[in-house]
């Protein structure tokens, strides 16, 4: 089994950039929020207990979960966010892991924004966080997402603070800078988790 390299950070924070870099270098990337998304595809189990328990106005006219409407949930009503929370993580982590089990490569990257908040680090050989500031990711959430900047401000509160986040990092990716100074940082770190799997591989090997 490949070693299991986690990514986090807040949101909007630049972990798909991040990936997306990894991924170039051939490196498989887990992601758990396109994970989410496959589990409450149209007709999964997931899917059908959310319109169960929230109701038809959470379905859209195509006959997808209506996500503007349940993030309008999320902040209006606190228990939602519990009660998704108790629906999808268990099925994430253990979809997660399915996936990462299969890859046969010598490491992988399993991204996860809410790793430090489920304290899911177990397994993995390293937590790497990718750190902007607030000011920064409320700009690229309000652009990304077109919401307003409460809206913004709301969903990042959802999340742990920065601090917490890097006090949980082995290894931290600056993202404060413009998108070229990412790349070094990833071919840096691309090196050293090569060597860790390699080393994990000799450990095994002599056993």
């Amino acid at each position: 089994m490949a070693i299991i390299i986690a990514i986090t950070g807040g949101i909007s924070s630049g972990k798909s950039t991040v990936a997306a870099l990894f991924s170039a270098l051939g490196v498989p990337v887990i992601e758990s929020d396109q994970i989410a998304r496959q589990l409450v595809d149209i007709g999964m189990p997931a899917f059908t207990a959310i319109v169960n328990h929230f109701g038809p106005r959470v379905v859209r006219a195509n006959g997808q979960l209506d996500r503007a409407y349940l993030r309008q949930l999320l902040f209006n009503h606190p228990t939602t966010k519990a009660w998704l929370e108790e629906l999808l993580h268990p099925l994430i982590y253990q979809e997660s892991w399915q996936q990462l089990k299969a890859v046969k490569r010598p490491y992988a990257l399993w991204v996860v924004p809410l790793l430090v908040e489920q304290g899911w680090q177990a397994g993995t050989e390293r937590t790497t966080v990718v750190d902007s500031s607030s000011a920064q990711q409320l700009a690229r959430l309000i652009e990304r997402d077109q919401v307003s900047p409460e809206q913004a401000q709301a969903l990042l509160a959802l999340q742990c603070d920065r601090h917490r986040r890097l006090a949980a990092a082995d290894d931290v990716i600056d993202n404060h800078g413009p998108r070229t100074e990412l790349l070094p940082q990833v071919l840096g770190l691309h090196q050293r988790y090569l060597q860790l799997a390699a080393t994990h591989v000799s450990k095994v090997e002599n056993r």
